[in-house]
């Protein structure tokens, strides 16, 4: 539609994932983790995995996390990937919070054990375009996590409001914040759509699929 190019010349085909690696992180991994970022043993911890840039909207969850801790003073936020353009302004607004509260991690290898440690998980990219794709919705979907999203780029596709994650307007922190308390509250919502979401990236974005309909394609 945006390039104006005809249906017939388009074969879409899913980025696939290796997504096993989210479902089966040991114990052990996530303690290394847990260790080497000393991270507290408090919980909800509300992850982040988001370049600092202005349109990743990280600037509408940090005064939704500092609302949602009023109500729950053992929340704990994680902002990994915490690098970029934006990085002042972030660490401008997160003076508002403890920083007995929050972690920042520039960066980690072990993405898979990172969002193990997540009880909850938000990316809020702030219109429907500025994510081209959008891995960390798959990625958190896969590794089982409770997630609050705005709809961008994949996510806009396979996202489905209290189906298999909850959904907000963009550039909404009170309405981040208002899911982040419901997902809190509910624990057969956070299992539900933990549940939901897992089946849902392993059916739509499997390597095997993405590599099946490649050969399929150039086998032509």
């Amino acid at each position: 539609q945006l390039e104006h190019v005809p249906s017939s010349k388009v074969i879409k085909i899913p980025h696939g994932f290796e997504l096993n690696i989210f479902a089966d992180v040991s114990r052990e991994r996530k303690g290394s983790l847990k260790k080497k970022w000393n991270i507290p043993e408090t919980s909800p911890v509300v992850g982040v995995i988001a370049r600092h840039i202005e349109w990743k909207g990280i600037q509408f969850i940090i005064p939704a996390f500092q609302k949602f801790l009023e109500k729950e003073p053992t929340a704990y936020l994680i902002l990994a990937n915490a690098s970029g353009p934006y990085h002042k302004v972030i660490l401008e607004l997160l003076k508002t919070i403890s920083t007995e509260r929050v972690k920042l991690i520039p960066f980690e290898e072990d993405i898979a054990a990172l969002y193990s440690v997540f009880d909850l998980y938000v990316h809020a990219p702030i219109d429907s375009l500025c994510e081209a794709f959008g891995q960390t919705y798959v990625e958190a979907l896969a590794a089982g996590v409770p997630s609050v999203f705005t709809l961008s780029g994949i996510g806009a596709e396979f996202i489905v409001h209290e189906q298999n994650a909850l959904v907000v307007e963009f550039r909404n922190a009170d309405a981040i914040h208002q899911a982040l308390g419901r997902l809190w509250k509910d624990e057969e919502l956070r299992k539900y759509l933990a549940e939901n979401g897992r089946q849902n990236v392993f059916s739509h974005f499997r390597m095997e699929g993405m590599l099946s309909s490649l050969k399929e394609i150039y086998g032509k």
